[in-house]
């Protein structure tokens, strides 16, 4: 009986690792499907009442004031981190203990691994695997591909993904020649889409606009985009 009830253990003790390794595996071959062919939905347009409207657009085709902008607005470390930055997931975490409005410390990379394979949401298990599909995405993808997937599938309006529909949608032409304020109000309205407007903002969405424009300068003088090139 105890011999027969051994294997049997051994069996249940294997089978969490398994499905660990099953699942590593299964993520890596995403994860290297995408860093050639564009993802063709994710879970947030799945569930989306509003529909979706996207253009996949290459980032060659994308004017450059656009990712400029994406840095100057989201992750100002993105050409020399390696994922995660660190000082401002330290900063959110120290703000956001403090009460007020809750900020984030997510860089671009982390937006992106969430929005193409993941769920919106907190929650430690989302945050776990966030940062395993980060790690991932920086290995196999690299930055411009980050960049480029990230601008091809965040949410730029309601039921609008991707800035080159966003562009389409506030500015009747295509995201290959954004000018600097209307790539910075796109990335405005980036952190809450189904609230802000790029056309005619007002209040906090128009100041933080005007303020990405100038930053989208700094950006391109000091090659903080140069990873892109």
């Amino acid at each position: 009986m105890i011999a027969k009830t051994a294997p049997r253990r051994r069996r249940w003790l294997l089978l969490p690792l398994k499905l660990l390794l099953g699942f590593a595996a299964l993520s890596l071959l995403m994860v290297l499907i995408y860093r050639f062919v564009p993802p063709p939905v994710t879970l947030t347009m799945l569930f989306d009442p509003n529909g979706i409207t996207k253009d996949w657009t290459p980032l060659d085709e994308i004017d450059p004031n656009m990712p400029r902008a994406a840095i100057a607005s989201e992750d100002g470390k993105f050409c020399t981190h390696h994922g995660f930055d660190v000082d401002a997931i330290a900063k959110a975490a120290i703000h956001n203990a403090s009460g007020g409005r809750i900020r984030g410390g997510s860089t671009i990379s982390q937006q992106t691994a969430k929005n193409v394979f993941l769920w919106q949401g907190g929650g430690f298990v989302r945050k776990g695997l966030e940062a395993w599909f980060t790690v991932l995405i920086e290995a196999v993808w690299g930055k411009r591909r980050i960049m480029e997937v990230y601008l091809n599938v965040a949410e730029t309006g309601i039921g609008t993904y991707g800035v080159q529909a966003g562009a389409i949608r506030y500015f009747h032409h295509g995201a290959g020649r954004l000018s600097r304020a209307e790539a910075a109000r796109i990335a405005a309205v980036l952190p809450l889409p189904k609230k802000r407007a790029a056309v005619a903002p007002g209040g906090f969405t128009r100041r933080y606009g005007n303020t990405i424009a100038r930053r989208i300068g700094i950006v391109q003088r000091d090659g903080l985009d140069g990873c892109l090139k």
